[in-house]
C-alpha cells in the first residue's frame, strides 16, 4: 500500500526545515506552520504541533551548544525570567491576525535586512561582542519576545536572535545557543498553557517528531562546527525574510 503524503513526504520536508533552522539555534516553528498550512491542516492542529516539534529541536540545540561551550547560564537566564511567563500570556491571547501579523512581519523583514548588512562584518563584530548580555534590557526583550512567541505559536528565538546580534550583546554562535534555550522554554510554556484545550494531534506526529530530531542533530552540528559566522547570519537573514513574508501575506 502506498504511503500517504503525511507519512512519506512531510517527514522529509520537516527534517530539512529542522536542519536549516537548527544551524542558527532556531527550532523551525515558522517553517512547520507554513508546511502544515500548505498541507491543509487547520489552526487548531498547527499551533500545538509546531510547539511540540519546536521543543524537540530546541532541546537538541540546547544540549549541543552547551556541550560546545557556546551556552552559559548567565548568557540566557535574563531573557528567560520574563520570557516564559509572557509566552504563557501570549499563548492565551486571541488577538485577530490582521492586527499583529503585518506589524510582526515588517519587523522580521527589517531584521533580515539588518542581518544581511552585518553579515560581511560578522567575524569582526563577533570579536568585539560581549559574552554576557546586559541584565535589565535583557529582561525587557525577553518579556516582549516571549509574548509575541506565545501569540504566534513559534518559540521566539527567531525574534530574539536578530535583536541580540544587532545590539552586539553576544556573538553569532552564542546567540544561536541562547535562541535554542529561549525556544525550548517558551514553546514548553505555551504548549502547557493550551494543553487542556488541544484537540486530537495529527496521526503522523510521531514520524514528524523523529524527522525533526534527525534534522536538529544535523543542523546544530553544522552551526557549531562547520558554518562561519557570516554564513550563519546569512541563513538567519533568509529565515527572517521568509517568516516576515509569511506573517504579512497569511
Amino acid at each position: 500500500m502506498a504511503l500517504s503524503f503525511e507519512h512519506a513526504l512531510l517527514p522529509i520536508v520537516f527534517a530539512i526545515v529542522a536542519a536549516l533552522y537548527a544551524s542558527v539555534g532556531q527550532a523551525g516553528g515558522t517553517g512547520y506552520i507554513a508546511i502544515m498550512g500548505l498541507a491543509g491542516y487547520g489552526p487548531e492542529a498547527i499551533k500545538p504541533t509546531a510547539l511540540a516539534l519546536n521543543i524537540i529541536v530546541a532541546a537538541i540545540g540546547c544540549a549541543r551548544f552547551a556541550r560546545a561551550g557556546l551556552l552559559t547560564w548567565r548568557s540566557f537566564y535574563p531573557f528567560a525570567i520574563l520570557g516564559a511567563p509572557f509566552s504563557v500570556l501570549g499563548g492565551l491571547s486571541d488577538l485577530p491576525h490582521r492586527f499583529y501579523q503585518p506589524v510582526v512581519g515588517i519587523l522580521l523583514i527589517a531584521a533580515s535586512a539588518l542581518m544581511l548588512r552585518s553579515a560581511t562584518r560578522a567575524a569582526e563584530i563577533d570579536r568585539t561582542a560581549s559574552d554576557t548580555p546586559p541584565f535589565g534590557p535583557s529582561l525587557l526583550v525577553g518579556a516582549v519576545v516571549g509574548y509575541v512567541s506565545g501569540m504566534t505559536g513559534v518559540g521566539g528565538g527567531i525574534f530574539l536572535s536578530p535583536l541580540v546580534l544587532a545590539f552586539g550583546w553576544i556573538g553569532t554562535r552564542q546567540a544561536a545557543g541562547v535562541s535554542a534555550v529561549f525556544n525550548l522554554l517558551n514553546s514548553a510554556a505555551a504548549l502547557a498553557a493550551i494543553w487542556t484545550v488541544i484537540p486530537a494531534m495529527p496521526g503522523p506526529l510521531p514520524w514528524w517528531m523523529l524527522a525533526v530530531a534527525i534534522g536538529g542533530l544535523l543542523g546544530s552540528g553544522l552551526g557549531i562546527q562547520v558554518l562561519s559566522p557570516k554564513s550563519l547570519r546569512l541563513i538567519l537573514a533568509g529565515l527572517l525574510l521568509a517568516a516576515g513574508i509569511r506573517m504579512i501575506f497569511t
